[in-house]
């Protein structure tokens, strides 16, 4: 098969997302974006404010539909409300108390690719 023809059938990606979601929504995005026909890796991450379970997806994908995946995400990661416990400054009897947190949604990054190769 020629370079002309991959492209053809293929397209060589030159954009790669990475989108960190949050677990709950990442069965919803995943399906999302594959019932799309884009390629999509999963990942288990874990966050680092709140130590929680997070779900990063990396789609590579062409610059034409980069904006398409962006929807997708937009539609499939939403926000909610959280508690979380927060240790007490000094310590007392009390060791903790919880505050509410605006968590979910997805944090994206959008990088070109220069090199890829599927082997």
């Amino acid at each position: 098969m020629t370079e002309t023809e991959r492209h053809d059938q293929d397209p060589v990606p030159d954009k790669l997302i990475l989108a960190i979601v949050q677990s709950e929504d990442a069965d919803d995005a995943l399906g999302a974006l594959t019932g799309r026909g884009l390629r999509v890796t999963r990942l288990a991450s874990t966050g680092g404010f709140l130590r929680q379970g997070n779900t990063t997806l990396l789609v590579g994908t062409t610059q034409a539909r980069v904006e398409e995946a962006l929807d997708v995400l937009r539609a499939t990661c939403r926000t909610r409300s959280a508690h979380v416990a927060v240790p007490a400054e000094p310590p007392s009897l009390v060791h903790s108390y919880l505050i509410e947190v605006e968590v979910g949604g997805a944090t994206v990054f959008v990088m070109d690719i220069s090199h890829y190769e599927q082997i």
